[in-house]
């Protein structure tokens, strides 16, 4: 390793992880350098993991970074507000500034953050494209003017503050979306990261009763209980419980206020429509391989139902992760199970489908290690 390069764990090809040395952008590029100290492992990378190389090249992979600045053009360091040495979690879009989309406070939807059309976002643009170090698996990251940053409260140890795309993703989906308030039933189906943050955010936006739902394996048993841990007041294992009669009695027939599906299954899905109340709201945060052929859409009209598509997480999400972190509230620290150095890349990525270390639900990668 020399100054003039840094150490990347390499996607060259589907399914593969390779250490390799990246130079280093050059001091008289605009934008900066981040010194990584930890990058947190989303459902998003296993995809990306298996299909990106294939589709667009060799790839660093990697989006939930957490830094300080290393270095930084002046007028990038006047542009964010920010100084050297600064620790900052990063979002992973990459959003032109100028459009509807951003001037609106939308960055997410801006179509410069689509990388399927080659716009730029972090963990997925190709290695190949200057200056190279896209991605949060690495020594260091790049960093392009149009970043946008999130100050880490202090005191607040980055594996944690790495937590704060996923945790954001949960209060966007159940409390700015789904508008969960005090003394509401929300029911949470799929205990993944997501769900899980789904959980702390209906505890903090009030919900009186918080019911969720999961397989009938160790990995989701495991999960439902840290459901538990997080505040939920009930879980229902799919298989060993009817799900429809369940949820009745536990709600005295009322059915929920508000129902989440994150398990992104044809039929959690369906469920959706008859886990909720009338005049109630269905989120839909799991995306579906292959359409849904069976689903009644009279039901939303005879419901007076309110749907909505959600997808990832607003500024102001974020900002509200960050402070639910540094407080521990509803102990969502424990969501952040593991941390591996970059040579054990891949036994992280495993642990997204459950072949890396048990018990896994974020972890990170650090190349401090």
């Amino acid at each position: 390793m020399t100054a003039s390069s840094v150490l990347a764990a390499v996607t060259p090809a589907p399914g593969q992880i390779e250490l390799r040395e990246v130079a280093r952008p050059s001091e008289a590029l605009d934008g900066g350098l981040l010194k990584v100290a930890v990058t947190g492992v989303c459902g998003s990378d296993w995809e990306f993991y298996q299909t990106f190389p294939k589709q667009r090249g060799a790839v660093i992979l990697g989006h939930e970074t957490v830094g300080w600045i290393e270095r930084a053009s002046r007028s990038s360091l006047d542009r964010w507000g920010l100084a050297e040495g600064d620790l900052v979690a990063l979002e992973e879009y990459i959003p032109c500034t100028h459009c509807a989309a951003c001037r609106s406070g939308e960055f997410r939807s801006c179509r410069a953050t689509e990388w399927r059309s080659g716009g730029l976002r972090y963990g997925a643009t190709e290695l190949g494209r200057d200056p190279g170090l896209w991605g949060g698996y690495a020594q260091a990251q790049y960093l392009h003017p149009n970043t946008v940053f999130h100050r880490v409260p202090t005191g607040l140890d980055p594996k944690y503050a790495a937590l704060a795309l996923p945790v954001a993703n949960g209060i966007e989906w159940t409390y700015l979306q789904g508008r969960a308030g005090p003394g509401e039933t929300v029911i949470i189906q799929g205990p993944g990261q997501q769900g899980l943050a789904c959980v702390a955010a209906a505890k903090e936006a009030g919900a009186a009763k918080v019911i969720v739902t999961g397989l009938s394996t160790p990995n989701d048993r495991a999960r439902l209980q840290m459901a538990k841990l997080l505040g939920a007041d009930h879980t229902i294992e799919l298989g060993d419980e009817d799900l429809l009669e369940t949820v009745a009695e536990l709600t005295g027939g009322q059915m929920a206020d508000l129902v989440l599906d994150c398990a992104g299954v044809e039929a959690s899905f369906l469920a959706s429509f008859h886990l909720v109340r009338r005049y109630g709201r269905v989120v839909l945060g799991g995306h579906l391989k292959n359409p849904v052929a069976n689903f009644n859409a009279n039901r939303i009209v005879a419901q007076y139902l309110t749907v909505k598509g959600v997808r990832g997480h607003s500024y102001q999400a974020v900002e509200h992760a960050l402070a639910m972190l540094a407080a521990d509230r509803h102990n969502l620290r424990k969501l952040s199970t593991h941390t591996f150095p970059l040579a054990e890349t891949d036994t992280a990525l495993q642990c997204l489908v459950g072949k890396g270390l048990p018990g896994a639900i974020h972890c990170t990668v650090s190349p401090l290690q």
